[in-house]
């Protein structure tokens, strides 16, 4: 009966956050789906695909906290969205004690970058594009100088952070963000596999079996 519960929240796991744990003799893993839009303090319709921040947070809590999981594995394909709360994810991710690797898996844009570069060591699949852009605002902007200025502040904090945890430096990071000649009727850059890895945003091209043996070795270390 016992058996049957486990597999049974571990289905609901699956099927509510995108969840999996594994269990071999080099460790016990945890995984994390983010992937769809990223979803803040307003719900998105019924048909868009989404991760939720509310799920997501205590899900890495739990991970940090378990004495059973090892480390964490962050899968990525998201096309970005709330700005807040996905820097508040990727502060989460780039506190932990626990290793954690990433895996770009068909895309990580927008605010999807901080998430990619959050753990200890990020990979990126040579098809999966990156994109980046300057910070986006929906709603009413009253246009005065202070919304600017909060803008440009946000903005700042997401490249710091991105600074602070890939080998990308402030100076071309910015200048992928302002580019007018890469996207058609937009600012911005898309980057691909491999160039997302000679920019230093991302450590190295790779697959799940790179990401897996990158944890475990960390995992080994440890």
């Amino acid at each position: 009966m016992e058996e049957n519960n486990e597999q049974q929240e571990r289905r609901e796991n699956i099927i509510e956050c995108g969840i999996v744990e594994t269990n071999n003799s080099r460790g016990r893993i945890r995984s994390l789906n983010i992937i769809g839009t990223i979803e803040g303090h307003t719900l998105l319709p019924s048909g868009t695909k989404s991760t939720k921040y509310e799920h997501v947070l205590p899900h890495l809590v739990a991970v940090e906290e378990d004495d059973e999981v090892d480390g964490l594995l962050v899968l990525l394909n998201t096309v970005g969205g709330d700005v807040e709360a996905g820097l508040a994810m990727a502060e989460m991710i780039a506190g932990m004690k626990k290793p954690t690797v990433s895996l770009v898996l068909g895309g990580s844009h927008s605010i999807g970058v901080p998430l990619a570069v959050a753990t200890d060591k990020s990979f990126i699949v040579p098809s999966a594009t990156m994109t980046i852009h300057p910070m986006r605002i929906n709603g009413i902007v009253i246009g005065v100088m202070q919304t600017f200025r909060y803008l440009n502040k946000m903005q700042d904090r997401i490249i710091d952070f991105i600074v602070r945890n890939s080998k990308i430096d402030h100076e071309n990071f910015k200048k992928l963000m302002l580019a007018t000649d890469e996207i058609a009727n937009d600012v911005g850059t898309v980057l691909f596999g491999e160039q997302a890895v000679e920019y230093g945003l991302i450590d190295a091209v790779g697959g799940v079996k790179d990401a897996l043996s990158a944890l475990y070795d960390m995992i080994d270390k440890k």
